[in-house]
């Protein structure tokens, strides 16, 4: 227990170093700075697969590459400018997605085999490529 009467020197407390300066050096190189909302543009640009999607492009060896990606990244957007909610992409004849255009989300894929015969239901547009 403590002596009341006695006093015990509190150390002053010392300013904390401001570690929260401005970088004053650049990198080498460009320094290259793109605008938040481009970057977000892009990023919910990007069309995305379900997993029924995924499962089905690979139970039909359905192999994309960065172009056809890319154009059906353009077919929905094109749907998307009109509305659309969700959209039949017929891409070559050969390929269709079934896509939910306010999520960009591929629900699900299908080959040529499996087109023919087939009916769509609950698509309010179609994109054909």
């Amino acid at each position: 227990m403590s002596d009341p009467r006695i006093f015990y020197p509190v150390q002053p407390m010392l300013p904390a170093a401001d570690t929260h300066k401005p970088a004053t050096a650049k990198p080498s190189g460009q320094n290259i700075q793109v605008p938040f909302q481009n970057i977000l543009k892009q990023e919910l640009s990007q069309v995305k697969f379900s997993q029924h999607a995924k499962d089905r492009l690979e139970q039909r060896n359905i192999k994309l590459d960065d172009e056809q990606i890319k154009r059906l990244q353009d077919a929905v957007e094109k749907a998307a400018q009109k509305g659309a909610r969700e959209s039949l992409v017929l891409m070559d004849s050969q390929l269709a997605f079934v896509v939910s255009v306010r999520n960009r989300t591929v629900i699900t894929a299908m080959d040529g085999a499996s087109i023919k015969d087939n009916v769509f239901t609950n698509i309010d547009s179609a994109v054909f490529m």
